[in-house]
């Protein structure tokens, strides 16, 4: 199954550069990379990247995170994806700098 992060631009740079993160400031605080399903990344990228231009949108296969992927309750009481170790460069399956339009970011089709 496909699992996405949402990064800026800055952020997306850094993990090419490093080869690995430990995620965003509230990653960093969780403990935890905060991941998204197909179905809860565009309210993710509304919730908390509202006005964010070129925000890039990761897809990552959740197969290959074994134990380190714990699926835990969040927003709601759904159950989110979260990493629980550095987000490697070699787990990004594509990447995708989403538009903002119209005060949206349009995302490519999500399997």
């Amino acid at each position: 199954m496909m699992i996405y992060k949402l990064l800026l631009a800055s952020e997306w740079a850094d993990l090419q550069a490093k080869g690995q993160t430990a995620g965003a400031p509230i990653d960093l605080a969780d403990g935890y990379v905060h991941l998204s399903t197909g179905d809860q990344v565009a309210e993710t990228a509304a919730k908390y990247f509202a006005d964010i231009r070129g925000l890039v949108l990761l897809a990552i296969d959740d197969g290959p995170l074994g134990a380190d992927l714990k699926w835990e309750p969040s927003r709601g009481g759904a159950l989110f994806p979260h990493l629980y170790r550095e987000l490697r460069l070699t787990d990004v399956g594509w990447h995708h700098v989403l538009v903002l339009q119209d005060g949206a970011h349009r995302f490519p089709p999500l399997a």
